[in-house]
């Protein structure tokens, strides 16, 4: 069996239909995976996530994503743009929102945004956390004794240490040689 051949059944005429690619919002999912796990290369969605949008869909999860019909792929678009309306709200990503108060679920590249707005948030308020992005050290009290240095080496350069004896070596040597004269 070949590379070429397919493997799983599927006919020449499948792979003419095939979308190598499908936009959800601003991201492009990769259609020759099965949906649900296109759908996890998408920012905030996740395995258990996916598997929520298939089923609300109405969509075998297992299926081919780039094999499927426009008004399906409709549906899961649906879907994920109205996210929290399908979730539980303890399983969504942005719970009572600092602003609005609501609860929603963020996916894509707005996630990041939101994202890189409340980091800003805690830094202009100076709160402990926001301090702690400030200086580029970890936030979420993880021990820093040990890990998390930045700069400089850690232990003794050893290298150095004897290029800097060569040179005391050197230079006592010529300091002893103008003393003979």
């Amino acid at each position: 069996m070949s590379a070429e051949d397919p493997q799983d059944g599927s006919t020449e005429e499948d792979d003419e239909d095939l979308r190598y690619f499908v936009r959800i919002g601003q991201t492009d999912l990769d259609g020759t995976k099965s949906v649900e796990r296109s759908l996890t290369d998408m920012k905030g969605i996740g395995q258990r996530t996916a598997r929520i949008v298939t089923e609300a869909a109405g969509i075998d999860r297992t299926a081919t994503f780039g094999l499927l019909e426009d008004d399906e792929i409709d549906s899961v678009v649906d879907v994920v743009e109205n996210l929290e309306s399908h979730l539980p709200e303890w399983m969504v990503n942005r719970q009572d929102d600092f602003f609005t108060g609501e609860s929603t679920h963020i996916v894509g590249s707005d996630l990041e945004e939101q994202r890189r707005q409340d980091i800003n948030r805690m830094q202009m308020i100076d709160s402990y956390k926001g301090i702690r992005h400030k200086r580029g050290q970890k936030v979420r009290g993880q021990r820093t004794k040990s890990t998390g240095r930045t700069e400089g080496t850690i232990g003794v350069n050893v290298e150095r240490i004897k290029e800097e004896q060569a040179e005391d070596a050197a230079a006592e040597e010529e300091a002893a040689g103008d003393d003979d004269e």
